[in-house]
């Protein structure tokens, strides 16, 4: 009898490639495929593109770089970065290694009342520089007046560590934080979504200096990496001036309310506020992809499977109603599972015990995106680079799943596209009538609802599927 064919999504070996490609910064740039994390750059060489993204130099196509950029087909794979670096862990498909999984916050002040969810990030990096682990710490910290708004530092203290808290919805990158690591000894930990840490593990690989000095890696989990324009399209629909923003909080903490009801916040230049909350916004739903990045596409890491432990949000009832916000946990490496073990019988951490479904259901939207929703983007004809991913290529899916990936592309291609128009032109409309727009047809297609929903559900009929999961 032979074995059914595993569903869309499922993960694999990945094979290698028979040669080492050479290949440039400018080709994964061209391709899509580049991320805007610096690794592969020196201090203050960064730049923007049109669409608020950022992006290396000019280089030559080498080997090396092949080997060092997340998303070439070249570098290593997640699983087998984990295998070397976790060899005893457990394995499960969706989670990576792992030694333990986690809900629960931070009971210690102040980290919870700090942080976007429930301190965990800060308390454990905090607790690294507290019991001389590392000497610092590299982290996103809010920058100066204006754009860029945010950027990566080394905090070497607890109170500069806490001035960086919360969730920065922004281009980032860590070209100048690690040549800052490379010119001054010490221990460093290292906070990142996905690909950043991935990024990390691939440059200690080719530099002894960095794998010498990079100690610790804490990940966050990652629904995607979002454009500068996005912060335009909150100022437009704020009725504020983009150059006039000075500050930005993306999600303004309020124990009365629920943790997953974000709301923006914009400080201008007159010390003057403007907020409005997210659900209200053209581009409010994170799971349609505005301003996604291209490359945010080709990624099949959801919760940093590389990472020493990482740290999303308990999106599940009860902990996504509670305000204070609650986080979920993995843990891989032994030593931080017993300095968690110790804080916990101490009474500084409220923690439970959960497993790897559990872990794995508050993140649910992330995975489709990541695993079914990239096994069918890997279909799709496209010039340049060809990622090579855990996930095979498959286009095994309903016809409304399919339309769901369609119009989240168009909508990620489209909005980069149309604020860019809108900025020529001094004319914001020309972005948020289409963004307003073209969510009718997503939010028909993923929970059918709205004008369209009625449409949809027929043509879902007439093809036999269900109009709704």
């Amino acid at each position: 009898m032979t074995a059914a064919p595993p569903p869309p999504g499922s993960l694999r070996p990945v094979p290698r490639l028979p040669v080492a490609p050479a290949l440039s910064p400018q080709q994964m740039v061209a391709s899509g495929l580049c991320i805007g994390c610096g690794a592969c750059a020196g201090a203050g060489m960064m730049g923007w593109d049109d669409f608020g993204q950022l992006e290396p130099p000019p280089a030559l196509p080498s080997e090396a770089f092949a080997a060092l950029c997340p998303f070439s087909p070249a570098a290593l794979d997640e699983d087998r970065i984990a295998a070397a670096r976790f060899p005893a862990a457990l394995h499960d498909e969706r989670l990576g290694r792992h030694v333990a999984t986690l809900v629960g916050a931070v009971a210690e002040p102040p980290f919870r009342e700090r942080g976007s969810s429930g301190g965990m990030v800060s308390w454990v990096a905090a607790e690294l520089l507290r019991t001389g682990r590392i000497d610092g710490v590299l982290h996103v910290h809010p920058g100066g007046a204006g754009e860029p708004f945010f950027g990566y530092r080394i905090s070497r203290s607890v109170d500069a560590l806490l001035a960086g808290a919360r969730s920065r919805y922004h281009p980032v990158h860590m070209a100048d934080v690690l040549a800052e690591v490379r010119a001054v000894p010490g221990r460093y930990a290292v906070i990142g979504i996905p690909c950043f840490i991935k990024g990390v593990h691939l440059a200690r690989a080719q530099d002894a200096v960095l794998a010498e000095r990079i100690t610790h890696m804490l990940g966050l989990f990652c629904g995607h990496m979002k454009s500068a324009r996005f912060v335009t399209s909150f100022a437009w629909q704020l009725g504020a001036v983009p150059e006039r923003v000075r500050a930005v909080e993306y999600r303004l903490k309020d124990k009365g309310r629920p943790a997953n009801l974000y709301t923006a916040h914009l400080t201008l230049d007159d010390g003057s506020t403007v907020q409005k909350d997210w659900p209200h916004l053209a581009d409010g739903d994170w799971g349609a992809g505005y301003f996604m990045n291209a490359a945010c596409n080709f990624c099949d890491d959801v919760v940093a499977e590389t990472a020493d432990i990482s740290f999303g949000d308990a999106w599940v009832e009860p902990y996504s109603f509670d305000g204070r916000g609650t986080n979920v946990v993995v843990v891989r490496s032994p030593e931080l599972a017993r300095m968690i073990a110790t804080a916990r019988e101490e009474g500084r951490l409220d923690l439970r015990d959960v497993d790897a479904d559990f872990v794995a259901a508050t993140q649910a939207a992330g995975f489709r995106q990541r695993r079914e929703g990239l096994a069918f983007r890997l279909t799709w004809p496209r010039r340049g680079v060809q990622p090579l991913k855990r996930v095979a290529p498959s286009a095994d899916l309903p016809w409304r799943r399919r339309m769901v990936y369609r119009t989240r592309a168009a909508i990620s291609r489209g909005s980069h596209q149309r604020a860019r128009r809108a900025l020529a032109a001094g004319q914001p409309q020309i972005y948020l009538a289409w963004a307003w727009l073209i969510y009718r047809l997503y939010e028909a297609l993923a929970y059918a609802r709205g004008p369209l929903a009625g449409r949809i559900a027929q043509i879902a009929r007439q093809r036999g599927e269900p109009s709704a999961d």
